[in-house]
């Protein structure tokens, strides 16, 4: 059992770094069998599909994207300053990457978005859950921004989800110009968008 729990766990694991580095189109299931250091048919015996490990992999990086979120989203801490921290952990992650591998690698589910979206339903219903997650943690935030006076948005809910979109296309640039320091405009443009009217606090480390 624990040798076959292994070999899932390596597949998922070369999955998620090829699809990181290369994308979903481009990988066969041999290549990544190769690069997990399994032989095919171990393949075939945990995923009915190559589409079937995309799921599978999707679901254990939000597993741990969303841990990383709520670390910083619920804390005790002032709203605006634990939004700030939610953008300040987003570049420092890919100033990791960039560090790791020589390459900003952007967002996963932003890229599989762009690439996969209208080519698999499922993959495409499952990408929607989780951004649709994300703006609710957001809104969370940013109703309690509303609550102490410190925002004038009329919509928490819109407010959230143009954040997030700010936050993807900032990654998506990051990645594009391999420059994570394309992150910094990030919070400033949220509190523009949020209507915050005091002078900018110094930056906030988690």
């Amino acid at each position: 059992m624990g040798r076959t729990s292994d070999a899932k766990n390596k597949i998922l694991t070369a999955a998620r770094t090829l699809f990181e580095q290369r994308g979903y189109s481009a990988l066969g299931v041999a290549e990544i069998c190769k690069a997990a250091g399994v032989p095919k048919g171990s393949f075939y015996y945990f995923f009915e599909s190559k589409e079937a490990l995309a799921l599978a992999v999707i679901d254990e990086h939000w597993t741990a994207e969303r841990r990383d979120w709520e670390q910083v989203l619920n804390t005790d801490a002032e709203p605006l300053q634990r939004l700030q921290r939610l953008f300040e952990a987003t570049e420092a992650r890919q100033q990791a990457a960039q560090a790791s591998c020589g390459a900003v690698l952007g967002c996963m589910f932003g890229n599989l978005s762009l690439e996969m979206s209208n080519q698999a339903d499922a993959l495409r219903g499952r990408l929607q859950e989780i951004f649709e997650a994300q703006v609710a943690m957001v809104e969370a935030v940013v109703s309690a921004a509303r609550e102490r006076g410190e925002v004038a948005v009329a919509d928490t809910h819109e407010a959230a989800r143009s954040m997030v979109a700010q936050l993807e296309g900032q990654v998506l640039f990051a990645k594009l110009y391999n420059n994570p320091a394309r992150l910094n405009t990030l919070w400033p443009s949220c509190r523009a968008l949020l209507g915050v009217q005091d002078d900018p606090k110094a930056p906030v480390h988690a």
